[in-house]
């Protein structure tokens, strides 16, 4: 069995073709989707401002070999965010990922300080 690692991923996109239907329930549920939604889950986190509607991103943790490396990772989460935007019924395009593996991150713990 391959070692698993876990990775943070955050996909951009930006808002493209959008109907007047989607653009009225992405502005209704804006509240829903702004600072305090930015989680890093499983099945991946929306948010985006509401004015301009104009950019999003979807924050996603993802669980894969660490042979198939941060690429794969990225890959992964943009393809869930794919699947989730178009079963939303939300047009998008140039989505961009950036990829976290928390396996390998180096924490820099501060020292005691001293009295």
């Amino acid at each position: 069995m391959s070692e698993q690692h876990t990775y943070r991923v955050i996909v951009r996109g930006t808002w493209d073709g959008l109907t007047d239907e989607a653009r009225a329930r992405l502005l209704a549920e804006a509240a829903e989707h702004g600072l305090t939604s930015m989680r890093f889950t499983e099945e991946g986190s929306l948010s985006y401002e509401p004015s301009p509607l104009k950019h999003f991103s979807m924050r996603y943790v993802v669980v894969s070999d660490a042979a198939d490396g941060e690429e794969m990772a990225g890959a992964i989460a943009e393809d869930r965010a794919e699947s989730t935007l178009r079963g939303l019924g939300y047009g998008f395009g140039d989505l961009k990922s950036t990829v976290t593996d928390l396996d390998t991150m180096k924490i820099n713990f501060k020292p005691a300080s001293r009295r």
